[in-house]
């Protein structure tokens, strides 16, 4: 398919970041308009662009979905024409690999790079590429719980976008059982489709990926494969407090949570309050830009 039309708002990165991850959790959104956002230019990180392709001319409707991933004060969303061509490999321009520990995340554009753990993952894609820095920082804090020597046989992605948080655990715990779930259903194909991609086995067993379309835990099949030792979850602040309950029951105990999706400062409070009603104390954080990432650990017992 080809695409016609581009939508763009320009704002701060925060806003933009903000918006990737409000898109991420609307459940009906149009599969026709495909959100991206990137940084202008390596010399401005602070200013970024919303864009979302489109393959004939926007009406207000498509204008309106946009301006409602934006808090606050809305930026103009402006409509350009495009010449006609391969709209995928447009919304890929500009997006670099990023580095994030001993991972290399990229897309199908970059070489790999032979002294890393790489993953090729579409950018026009769900959430979850690895741009945002709440991604990038979990895939550096899954290497601070494995050199602590955690042992995960069960593992679980909660709201894995394009599965790649799920696909960095079983790269560092080989022969675990992972399960993937998220609520949008596209992220079904996305992920299977990348496990291709990426040499990523599916199935049932241990070294193996299970892929679920699940509202939060509320899955027959995530309740079987648990309890876990450990369970990631990039979303966002409130959606992780309303979990905690939820996460403790799926958690096994002196299991581990990474945590992500919340703003360092307010956000983050509430995060950690919810926890620690829930029965987890924190063991690490880590901060990329303006966003933390938690590692949190059950206690053995639950009062």
């Amino acid at each position: 398919m080809s695409a016609t039309y581009l939508l763009s708002a320009h704002a701060p990165k925060i806003k933009v970041q903000a918006a990737l991850l409000a898109h991420d959790e609307i459940e009906d959104w149009d599969p026709e308009l495909v959100i991206t956002g990137r940084e202008i230019a390596e010399d401005r990180p602070e200013e970024w662009v919303l864009e979302g392709y489109y393959p004939r001319k926007p009406t207000a409707a498509q204008k309106k979905a946009m301006a409602s991933l934006f808090a606050g004060k809305v930026p103009d969303i402006k409509a350009q024409k495009l010449k006609e061509q391969d709209w995928l490999a447009l919304s890929q321009q500009g997006v670099q690999p990023i580095r994030a520990g001993k991972f290399y995340v990229h897309t199908p554009d970059f070489e790999p790079d032979p002294n890393a753990i790489n993953f090729t993952i579409p950018a026009a894609q769900a959430f979850g590429t690895g741009q945002h820095e709440t991604t990038a920082g979990c895939l550096e804090m899954l290497e601070v719980v494995k050199r602590s020597g955690l042992v995960a046989r069960r593992i679980a992605d909660i709201g894995t976008g394009t599965g790649l948080l799920a696909f960095a655990a079983m790269q560092l715990w080989p022969r675990a059982r992972a399960t993937a779930s998220d609520i949008d259903p596209v992220c079904a194909d996305v992920v299977l489709d990348n496990a291709a991609m990426n040499s990523i086995a599916v199935g049932a067993g241990s070294g193996a990926l299970t892929m679920v379309i699940a509202d939060g835990m509320h899955d027959p099949l995530l309740s079987l494969r648990g309890p876990y030792d450990l369970l990631i979850a990039n979303i966002l602040a409130g959606p992780l407090v309303d979990l905690a309950p939820d996460f403790a029951a799926a958690v096994a105990p002196k299991g581990s949570l990474v945590l992500a999706g919340l703003l360092a400062g307010e956000q983050e409070r509430q995060v950690r309050r919810a926890y620690a009603r829930a029965g987890f104390r924190p063991r690490a954080r880590l901060q990329r830009g303006d966003w933390a990432i938690l590692w949190m650990r059950r206690r053995a017992q639950i009062a």
